[in-house]
Parts: structure tokens; sequence; C-alpha cells
């Protein structure tokens, strides 16, 4: 007797009825998830009115432009600033790090000018040679507060009132204020050449209270000169990485019409391309591991060297190849494991690919919908950051008292600075300041900046999830109509793209919305999470840690869940023109009851286009490997002259990868509608001459041949 399963049909829900006058996506259709359509409205015009409301009170200058002592921009045109672009503070040493100087919270005043100090001085020296020569009082005021002109004031009230600094420091300017110029010179910290100086007061301060003082700047230094120099290699080379890009974008699409001819070969080339790509690079790192371990100074490790700006210096080191060649043997590994377990369905994958490729042939207009999508989600991108760097800057200029006396009871209390000399604070705390500290306010508005900041969040995440969710469904709705048209194609109705794009957008708004809800909730409590890992990294507590960890896994696992769903939801929604909830239901019945080709046809299908896409990035990342290293003879002259080669070849990489994936996409979208038409098509029809499949004999034999072995393991 035949073993029977231990679920009933029904369990996975009931199969469509044949219905003749089906003829693939619904056109007589309603409006869907109305609510959630009218909720989605609303929320974009409370966006709109956010943004509105963050551009009123908002100031990008406040960004832009560091802001003195006095509330005042340096920098800005118009005002009595517009020459002095550059923040100046008076004792450096009272500044604990740089952080402290970013955030403006250093308790020392601040003075915007117009260049930074180029030598070491003093008040003391300045005034000691005032009377001989009255060019150094003419370079030490520039540093002093505007208006003050008065060089015989006793040392001990200038200080006292911060009408000049003790001392200056030779510095240069970064992120727009001024740091001391350091220099390393045979492993000594020098400032112009010396290792010690006078701090004003009377004492010899070592160049490294300087560093401690301002800790890490040198390296923030070497930083920005790295970034000018990689901004200078994209000015010469964006020609040549544009160049790259549209190579990639005509290899992209002739692989994809190749497919259609030559589906078979084609992959297994593919298949068998990466296999040799990747067994010549571990051949190649081993050589060169060989090579480097016998020679001196190669085998010393990278953690020893740090990092360095000038990657070459890794290309020296036996342990760098020895890193690569382990990464590429894994790798290799992997691929050929994944090919032995899954070669049965390798040749349905690729029936099922060469199928896709039929259908964006017919359809060659969906390649360049990505275009469309990409334009949306760059709108919602430069809005949403508009909109936050508005809110950040909004406020008022807030002032506190900054006291250099550890002991000071109205350090950081709010003050006026136009009735604070009237107060008692200087007296009860000498040299303390009335400066400006940060931007904000006391109004409901200020008060909940923050929360209207995740606000924009999550409006964000919602509206690029609904502009994917667009996309897919417009592209399953087009792809549809090629799979339920009997005759091919004869019966694909004429603008597929524009007519499924015209019912998603018109009906279905409600339910892309819905399930585009559903993502964005997911993801902004996963950016919560990171954002109090962040916070958390230095905590010793390992339960929380844990328990953190644990959670950012099991959201991480919900996102991907409901990324599957969402997308052969809207693949029905496309089909059917049903609600998100029910469209959801009858994917996952439809899923459930053909698990098994689900399982593997989905993962080997993407796999072979994982393939693909690493394929032509990986090849046109080697060609550019060989330009912009002029190992091609015939246009070596044309190469630009540049500080690191590995920046416009990581763009090139980068930039291919991502204009194949977005090809690659759409012939996803393809095979995954495709495949739960065919699921659909084995429901409702039976292949007679009443009930005709609409699917390809070819891919038909070849599904049908694939079920044998699940139909005896099930004990028929």
């Amino acid at each position: 007797m035949a073993r029977k399963s231990a679920v009933p049909p029904s369990y996975y829900g009931e199969p469509h009825k044949f219905d003749p006058t089906f003829r693939g996506p619904v056109h007589k259709r309603g409006c869907t998830d109305v609510l959630c359509c009218v909720i989605f409205v609303i929320v974009i015009l409370g966006y709109i009115a956010l943004g509105a409301v963050a551009w009123m009170h908002g100031d990008p200058r406040k960004v832009v432009y560091p802001t003195d002592s006095y509330g005042q921009f340096c920098g800005q045109q118009g005002t009595p600033n517009a020459n002095k672009a550059i923040l100046f503070y008076f004792n450096i040493l009272h500044c604990a790090n740089p952080a402290v100087l970013i955030n403006l919270q250093c308790p020392t005043t601040q003075l915007c000018v117009s260049k930074c100090p180029d030598r070491f001085a003093t008040y003391l020296d300045m005034q000691y040679n005032y009377s001989r020569n009255r060019s150094y009082w003419e370079y030490y005021r520039q540093f002093c507060k505007p208006g003050f002109d008065n060089p015989k004031k006793s040392v001990a009230q200038v200080l006292r009132d911060e009408d000049c600094p003790s001392m200056l420091v030779p510095s240069r300017p970064f992120l727009q204020r001024c740091f001391p110029d350091f220099i390393t010179r045979n492993g000594t910290l020098t400032v112009a050449n010396k290792t010690d100086f006078k701090d004003g007061l009377g004492k010899t301060r070592s160049v490294v209270d300087l560093r401690d003082a301002a800790n890490g700047i040198a390296s923030l230094l070497d930083a920005k000169e790295v970034g000018t120099k990689i901004f200078e290699d994209y000015a010469s080379s964006w020609y040549w990485i544009l160049i790259g890009l549209v190579i990639t974008m005509v290899i992209s699409l002739l692989f994809i019409l190749l497919l259609r001819f030559t589906a078979g070969v084609l992959l297994w080339c593919v298949i068998f391309g990466v296999i040799a790509a990747v067994g010549y690079g571990i051949w190649h790192c081993y050589w060169e591991y060989v090579t480097l371990r016998g020679k001196p100074n190669a085998d010393v490790t990278i953690s020893d060297i740090g990092f360095q700006t000038d990657f070459r210096v890794y290309l020296q080191l036996s342990q760098t190849w020895l890193i690569f060649m382990i990464s590429l043997a894994v790798i290799e590994a992997v691929i050929i494991m994944m090919l032995i377990f899954l070669r049965r369905r390798v040749r349905i994958a690729i029936a099922l690919l060469k199928e896709g490729s039929k259908a964006v042939s017919y359809i060659m207009s969906t390649l360049f919908y990505p275009i469309i999508t990409f334009l949306l989600l760059a709108l919602c991108i430069a809005y949403w950051a508009v909109t936050a760097i508005f809110l950040a800057s909004s406020g008022d200029a807030v002032y506190k008292v900054m006291s250099t006396q550890p002991n000071c009871k109205y350090t950081n209390i709010t003050c006026n600075p136009e009735t604070f000399s009237q107060s008692n604070v200087s007296q009860v705390c000498p040299g303390s300041q009335c400066t400006f500290a940060f931007y904000g306010g006391e109004s409901v508005y200020h008060r909940y900046i923050f929360v209207l900041q995740l606000c924009n969040l999550l409006v964000f995440l919602w509206l690029v999830n609904f502009i994917i969710a667009l996309g897919q469904c417009t592209l399953a709705g087009a792809f549809a109509s090629y799979y339920w048209a009997l005759k091919k194609p004869a019966d694909i109705p004429a603008c597929p793209l524009a007519a499924s794009f015209s019912r998603a957008l018109r009906y279905h708004t409600g339910s892309l919305a819905f399930g585009a809800l559903i993502l964005s909730i997911v993801q902004f409590f996963r950016i919560v999470l990171e954002y109090l890992d962040h916070k958390l990294k230095g905590a010793h507590n390992a339960f929380v840690r844990f328990l953190l960890c644990c959670m950012k896994c099991c959201f991480w696992c919900l996102e991907r869940f409901i990324k599957f769903m969402n997308r052969n939801a809207y693949i029905m929604i496309a089909i059917y023109g049903k609600n998100f909830c029910a469209s959801a239901r009858d994917a996952f019945f439809l899923l459930m009851r053909n698990v098994v080709r689900v399982a593997v046809l989905d993962k080997v299908t993407d796999f072979l286009l994982f393939l693909g896409k690493l394929l032509i990035s990986g090849s046109v990342g080697v060609l550019a490997f060989f330009f912009f290293t002029r190992k091609i003879p015939v246009i070596q002259e044309e190469v630009p002259s540049l500080n690191y080669y590995w920046v416009p070849l990581l763009t090139v990489i980068f930039g291919s990868y991502l204009v194949a994936h977005g090809f690659f996409n759409v012939y996803a979208m393809c095979v995954d509608t495709l495949f739960l038409c065919f699921c659909e098509d084995l429901e409702r029809n039976d292949g007679s001459a009443s009930k005709p499949y609409y699917m390809p004999a070819g891919l038909h034999k070849i599904l049908k041949r694939s079920d044998q072995p699940a139909k005896k393991y099930s004990g028929s």
C-alpha cells in the first residue's frame, strides 16, 4: 500500500481550479488596501510638512561653517567674518581630545581668523618686543578679540579677560579649525622643528603635551591627505571609470541576450570560467607566497606594519598572499561542493533561465526599468539627507559657562553673553567665559528634534521599500503577461511594462505600501539595535551583549523572510489583483505545495546569476587592473598619472558589480515570476486540449522529470 502523507492537501491551501476565462494578469480589478493607501498618502503629506518645518527652522550654515564663541559663523559672506573662515582656539592645551574640539566644547575662547599661526610666540614676548618693533603686535593682534588694541595691558588682566591668547603655536587648518602642525622627524614628534615651547605662563612645555591635548589629530591629518589624493585620482580617471561601467553594461546586455540561444553552453562556461579563474588566483597567490617567503623583510606580519595608505606595501608581504590563497581556496571549495550536490538541478535552472531570457528579449523595456527605480531612490535619499541636515541644524545658539577651574560650580550652566559680565560668575570663577556651546532650544519643536529625526528615518525606509516594491510588482506583471500568452509572442499584450506599472500604481498602492511598511519597521528596529550595540561596545556586561547579538540575528532572519514573502506576494498581486494579505497567503501556500522545487530552484538560479555577476565584474576588474597598472602596451600612454591605482580599480569593480546586479535583478524577478506562474499553471491545467499548459513543452518535460525522485520518495 502507498504510504499516505501526514499533512493533508488542504493544509497548504486548495489549488486554484480551472478557469477557462483566465488569461494572465487580471485586468478588471479594484483598489486594494485602501486604508493603508490613505495612511500612506497622509504620511507623505506629513513628510513634506516635516521637511518644510525643518527648512524654516534649520540653517545648514551651522553645519557647513564653524561657529566662534560669540555664535558667529566663520567664513560666511556678508558678515565681518567673511574673510575669516578658520576657527582658532586660544589655548588648545585646555582641549582634552579631537572630539571636544569638533563638538565646540573646548573650555577656551574660540575666534574666527583668516589664517592659522605660523610661529611660536607668547604674549609676554610680544610685550617685551613691542617697544622696539610694533610689527610684533600687528601680527599678534589678529589672534586677539576683535576691537582689542591695548598691547600695554597687563598680562594677568589680558589672560583673565581672555582678550588674547597666552601663546601661539604653529598650526595648519583641518576641518576649518587650527590644529598644531605635528611633524615626526627621525621618530621624534616636533612642531616647527621644536620639541618644547613656552606656554605664556612662564613654563616650558613639551610638544607631547600638545599631542595629548589633540590626540589623534596627526592621523586625521594623514587621512585628509589621503582623501585629497583620492579626489585627485577620481578627477583624473573618471572618464576611464565611466568607460569601464559602459563596457559592463554592454557585456551584461549581451550576456542576457545570448542566454536565449545558448543558455546551457553559456551558463556552463560561466560556471567553469569562475572555477578556472579562482583556481588561477590560488596558483598565483601560492607562487607569490613561495617567491616572497625567502626574501628579507617579507615575513613581517600585517599587524606589525599597521595601516599603510600605499597598498603596495602589503603586496610585499608573504602573509598577504597566504591570506589571499586561503580565502580563494575556501571560495573554490564552496563552489565545487555546491555544484556536486546540486548537479541534477542545474539543468532545470538553466531551462528556467533560458525561458526567462526569452521573456526579457520580448519585453526589452524591462532592462531599462531599473533606471526609473534608481532616479526615484536618488530623489528619496536626497530629500531624506537634506531634511536630516536641516533638522540637525535647527535651533538657536545656546551659550554655556566655560571655566578652566575644575571646581567651578557654574560650569556648563546656560548663560546669556549680553548679561554675563553683570553676573557674579566671573568673580566666583575667575577666568570663566560665556561661550557658544551648541544649537538647541527649549521649545516643543526643539525638544522633539530627535523624535523627528527617527520619524524622518522611518518614513525614508518606507518610501525606499515602496519604490522597490513598485518595481517588483511592475516587472512581475509584465513577465506574467508573457507567460500567460498562449501563443508567444503573438498573444503578448501591447506595452506590457507600461500597463503593469499603471495597474500597480492605480490599484495597488495601498498593498505595496502595506508590505513596504512591515519591512521598514523590521529594518528600523535593526538600525536601533545596531545603534545600541555601537553605544554598548565598551560595556562589560556579557549578558546584555549576548542578548543584543541574539536580537540582531533574529531581526536579520526576519528581514530576509519578509523580503522573500513580499517579493512573491507582489507577484501574486500583479497576477490576480488581490490585497496584500490574501496575496501573501496564496503565495505562501503555493510555495509550500511546491516546497521541493522552491528550495532547490530558487537557490540554484540565484547561485548561477551570482556567478554571472561575479564573472562580468571580475572580467572588467581584471581589464581595469591591467589598464591602470600600465600593462597594456597599446594604450599605455593613455593611462592617467595616479597616486593610488586601486582607487579607480576598486571603483570600477564595485560599480561593475552594481551595474550587472541591476540587469540581473530584472532577470531574477523574471525567473521568480515565471516559476510561480509555472506552479499555478500545473494546478490550473492538465495539458489537455481543453486545459492546455501555457509553459513551453521543453520546460514542462524537464520540470516534471525533476519531480520523479520526489514522488518515489513519497511512497507512491
